[in-house]
């Protein structure tokens, strides 16, 4: 059964930083795209970050830009989220999912996904 499991998160003071790994069992990640993607109480899920397969290219909500730093390692099959100088307005649960077609900024464009890794940050 192919599934996508993540895992890093935890509580953090704000101005720390975690790392989440996104590890693909039961297949490869064959997709053009891994994403990133978190949900906060009362809040739809939205884009965090995102990879290509090679790795050259990531994107990045505005939210998280240059705080946050996607990578894959296509031999170990992961795909990571480092985070750094966390805020409390980053706590959320973080979901991991493999790309379909579409808009990458979209979760309807992700057709697999993780079952989240809760974050929080704590001021």
């Amino acid at each position: 059964q192919v599934q996508l499991v993540e895992s890093g998160g935890g509580l953090v003071q704000a101005g720390g930083s975690l790392r989440l790994s996104c590890a693909a069992s039961g297949r490869t990640f064959s997709t053009s795209f891994v994403g990133w993607f978190r949900q906060a109480p009362g809040k739809e899920r939205e884009f965090v970050a995102a990879v290509t397969w090679s790795g050259g290219n990531t994107y990045y909500a505005d939210s998280v830009k240059g705080r946050f730093t996607i990578s894959r390692d296509n031999a170990k099959n992961t795909a990571d989220l480092q985070m750094n100088s966390l805020k409390p307005e980053d706590t959320a649960v973080y979901y991991c999912a493999s790309y379909y077609r579409g808009d990458l900024y979209y979760t309807s464009s992700y057709n697999l996904w993780g079952q989240g890794t809760q974050v929080t940050v704590s001021s």
